[in-house]
């Protein structure tokens, strides 16, 4: 199961990094968002705004790698017949979604130093240990909880309607909650986005929001179930 699984991964991440398109919306949109919410003006974000905007990059990086180029990559390759050729496999549903998460947690991990060296450019402090286990906890859960609806919209819907409706949701997830702080007693907080973009504002300051790790945690196990259970091979 688990040699499975990482080839599965390799083949994952090789299809991702060989995508121009997917590498500028997984690096260059969080890159950019960065840089602009700390050196330009135009939203305010509680201080330190460097840490603030850190954890929101990072959320969109996660929306961008776990799910828009996740549901993508497996709308087309239903189209393409890539995953009959799968399903001759003893890969199963369930490996398909575990050699997804991995490649995305790879990718991820390459995000995350990116956009952490970049923030320490633009000013920020660095936070604790506890707050870099904190900022792992929730990568993981958002991470596994987007790839869980990555493979539900993928792997259910024609390509040409997950295309539109991946690249709608990312902007919906983005400024539902995952790029900027939602206002106290947001029902936003209940959903993925906003409880992934709340538990890394709240990792960056070295604090741990147990409710938005218990929403991702759910969500996570939700999705994934669900995943298993609608994925079409054809």
């Amino acid at each position: 199961m688990m040699r499975h699984t990482v080839a599965q991964a390799r083949w994952e991440l090789r299809a991702i990094l060989r995508n121009g398109e997917q590498l500028l919306v997984s690096f260059g949109l969080p890159v950019l968002a960065l840089v602009a919410l700390v050196r330009l003006p135009v939203i305010a974000l509680p201080s330190p705004v460097a840490a603030s905007a850190l954890a929101g990059t990072l959320a969109m990086a996660v929306l961008s790698s776990a799910f828009t180029s996740q549901a993508i990559l497996l709308a087309f390759d239903r189209r393409w017949g890539v995953l009959r050729m799968l399903a001759t496999t003893p890969l199963g549903p369930g490996g398909l979604v575990r050699g997804k998460a991995v490649a995305v947690v790879v990718l991820v991990v390459a995000q995350s130093v990116v956009l952490a060296a970049l923030a320490a450019l633009l000013g920020w402090t660095g936070t604790s240990p506890a707050g870099v286990g904190l900022l792992a906890l929730f990568l993981a859960l958002g991470t596994a909880a987007f790839v869980g609806l990555a493979v539900l919209v993928g792997g259910t819907l024609r390509a040409e309607a997950v295309l539109a409706l991946a690249n709608l949701l990312w902007l919906l997830f983005v400024a539902g909650g995952a790029l900027l702080p939602l206002p106290e007693g947001s029902w936003l907080r209940f959903l993925p986005p906003g409880a992934l973009g709340e538990g890394l504002r709240a990792a960056t300051a070295g604090e741990a929001d147990v409710p938005a790790a218990a929403v991702l945690a759910l969500w996570a196990v939700v999705l994934g179930l669900l995943a298993r259970r609608t994925l079409r091979w054809d």
